[in-house]
């Protein structure tokens, strides 16, 4: 598997649109990102080019368009930022950050029910 790079939560917000709109050109991006928040086109921009330079996008030359998409995959790049965050946050432990939200009460029994059963499954499946 790539190295996933380190994605700011502005580069993730043009990865999103990236995901659900592979070979999507800038003004596209921009128009998209135009009502969910205040970014100038150039902003936008510098963001694709970040993104470009980490090696998270690509592009395709089509006259005088760019067309991006992803070079890594959403599920690689959850994966790899939510265990960035249970070893930054949690030393790398699951059941702590479980127990963080379970005893904080931000976790519903309804979302303790789906837990247990993927868990159930998750066992299920290694046994």
């Amino acid at each position: 598997m790539p190295e996933i790079p380190k994605i700011s939560n502005a580069e993730w917000e043009v990865m999103k649109i990236i995901w659900n709109q592979p070979q999507i050109t800038s003004t596209n991006i921009i128009e998209e990102l135009k009502n969910k928040t205040d970014w100038k086109p150039s902003t936008v921009k510098s963001l694709i080019s970040r993104l470009l330079n980490k090696n998270a996008i690509g592009f395709n030359k089509l006259g005088s368009e760019y067309l991006y998409f992803a070079l890594i995959s959403e599920d690689e790049c959850i994966k790899s930022e939510s265990q960035s965050f249970i070893n930054k946050v949690f030393n790398g432990s699951i059941k702590s950050m479980l127990l963080n939200f379970v005893e904080s009460k931000e976790i519903s029994e309804t979302d303790i029910e789906e837990l247990k059963n993927i868990l159930n499954q998750s066992s299920e499946k290694k046994g």
